[in-house]
């Protein structure tokens, strides 16, 4: 055995590398709150709108992004890492559904194109009630049903108590929803 194979070898210094995908998700989480914060000053608000106006949702949800971004930050900094999925109803060797991510998008899509003619609560209802059907919701009308019901009050909410403009198509001048 020579000299330079019995000295010990001093152990190699292990620089901590920060996981890109965690802070991946702090960027996008913070830039969103920033963008929800300065784009809900640009909302008008008019002279005789109630204590809680149109700008109070964007605000909330901006801070709620910013507020949950800067903790998902210290965690990562702490060295938290997620962990992956172990549950015992999820097959990890499987690939993804693109025919239910396809469903998912075109439900979406759906709702951007009909909104104006139809109306906030007939589109979100068929992207709602669609997006349940593309993720399984059985039987599909039961779902279709719920969503009519959450998104009228969802209109009626946004017309009569926040003052914010929602297209109701057709059903423009129905009680609470015109």
């Amino acid at each position: 055995m020579s000299a330079v194979e019995a000295r010990p070898q001093a152990p190699a210094r292990r620089r901590r590398r920060l996981p890109a995908g965690e802070l991946a998700v702090v960027a996008v989480l913070a830039g969103l709150g920033v963008f929800a914060l300065v784009e809900a000053h640009t909302i008008a608000v008019p002279a005789s709108s109630n204590a809680v106006g149109p700008r109070a949702f964007p605000y909330a949800v901006g801070v709620l992004l910013v507020g949950s971004a800067v903790g998902l930050l210290v965690a990562v900094l702490k060295g938290d890492r997620g962990e992956v999925e172990g549950g015992e109803d999820v097959d990890t060797s499987g690939g993804a559904d693109w025919v239910a991510v396809a469903k998912l998008t075109g439900a979406f899509a759906a709702l951007v194109v009909l909104v104006e003619p139809l109306g906030w609560p007939i589109a979100a209802s068929l992207m709602f009630g669609g997006t349940a059907w593309a993720l399984g919701a059985r039987p599909w009308w039961r779902a279709l049903a719920i969503a009519v019901v959450l998104n009228t009050a969802v209109h009626v909410v946004f017309t009569q108590v926040l003052g914010v403009y929602l297209p109701a198509g057709p059903l423009e001048g129905v009680v609470g929803l015109g």
